[in-house]
């Protein structure tokens, strides 16, 4: 069930003071004895209250703005998929309050509860949503749109790439290309996304006789792709080709690769997974799974703007209905750096 509406009332309540005492402390007037102003965050912490953000939307009833709680900003599919989300609300003439959380539960929940009465609605990435009672205990009653993000129970309507797939098609074009030892470049070990492009990578793999393949650390950014290419380089034996579980992590080893004047791909073939906008302009050009990451938050926005126009209800468990899921295919690009055909699957040109 979705946890009721905590309000001002309930901290004075169970913290024993009056309302106007828990408003002065929570908002750090001076004139709140320090011992009273501890028992009321505590009280507010343990009831998991947020203050109302804007007295206005009261009133009104509507903030025109949408929420978006994504796990970080850093890196060009974020970029694009705020680019989306951005496009799709101000063709709506809606505003955007966008807050992130690095990967830290606690922060995240806290995010979360904070947005309500400063949104209509939410657009949530989350790689706890698989953990028992989060989202419904932290979501505020508002509608909200889930964006790559694992739902054991389809309780939200959703947004999603099919990363399985995709690595997949990934792997199986780099087996039909000749080779057979082939290293996958992990992303973050908790991160949804991640788990199923490496999930991919292994049933490909498996599938293949005569075909192995060994895996390395990564965390979706440059760096961990610069290390991941620099052990793969110290390896005993190295691979024929490296899959890489994301575009910036593929870049981080392509730069280790040329550090070490090893040629990519005479020596070494390279792919990635996304098609961020750089990954057409490196050399060599990079082999990877176009996903449409800004139409990704384009279309996620749209769904949540139709759901708070339309005055739907909360969705969520306690809705009893079952939420829509929509899947975005990726598409494999091919260019010089795994040693192919430089042409998309689809026919149309270099990406």
């Amino acid at each position: 069930m979705v946890r009721p509406v905590v309000t001002i009332r309930d901290v004075a309540r169970e913290a024993g003071v009056s309302v106007a005492t828990v408003s002065r402390a929570l908002n750090g007037h001076a004139n709140v004895a320090e011992p009273v102003r501890k028992q009321v965050e505590a009280v507010a912490q343990r009831l998991r209250y947020s203050p109302h953000g804007a007295a206005r939307s009261l009133s009104s009833r509507s903030t025109q703005t949408i929420g978006v709680v994504l796990p970080d900003l850093h890196g060009e599919f974020f970029s694009e998929l705020i680019r989306g989300i951005g496009a799709g609300a101000r063709a709506r003439r809606k505003h955007m309050l966008l807050s992130s959380y690095h990967g830290d539960p606690e922060q995240q929940a806290a995010a979360l509860r904070a947005m309500r009465g400063r949104v209509d609605g939410l657009l949530v990435m989350s790689p706890f949503a698989d953990q028992p009672g989060f989202l419904e205990e932290n979501l505020p009653p508002l509608p909200a749109v889930l964006v790559n993000t694992h739902q054991a129970e389809p309780a939200w309507p959703a947004f999603e790439v099919d990363n399985h797939a995709g690595a997949m098609a990934m792997t199986a074009h780099l087996l039909a290309l000749g080779h057979r030892r082939i290293a996958f470049i992990a992303g973050p070990e908790h991160n949804y996304d991640a788990q199923e492009r490496l999930r991919g990578f292994r049933e490909a793999i498996a599938a293949h006789p005569g075909a192995s393949g060994c895996e390395y650390p990564g965390d979706f950014d440059e760096a961990s792709g610069h290390r991941a290419g620099q052990a793969i380089l110290a390896a005993g034996e190295r691979p024929q080709a490296v899959f890489a579980a994301n575009d910036m992590m593929a870049l981080g080893c392509l730069y280790a690769f040329a550090q070490a004047g090893v040629r990519v791909p005479q020596d070494i073939a390279l792919a990635g997974f996304d098609d961020i906008p750089l990954a057409r302009f490196v050399h060599p050009s990079l082999t990877t799974m176009r996903v449409s990451i800004a139409q990704l938050g384009g279309r996620a926005v749209e769904r949540l703007l139709d759901q708070i126009e339309a005055g739907a209800d909360v969705a969520g468990p306690a809705s009893g209905e079952v939420a829509d899921r929509h899947v975005l295919a990726p598409e494999l690009v091919v260019r010089a750096s795994s040693g192919g055909p430089e042409h998309p699957a689809s026919g149309t040109g270099p990406g």
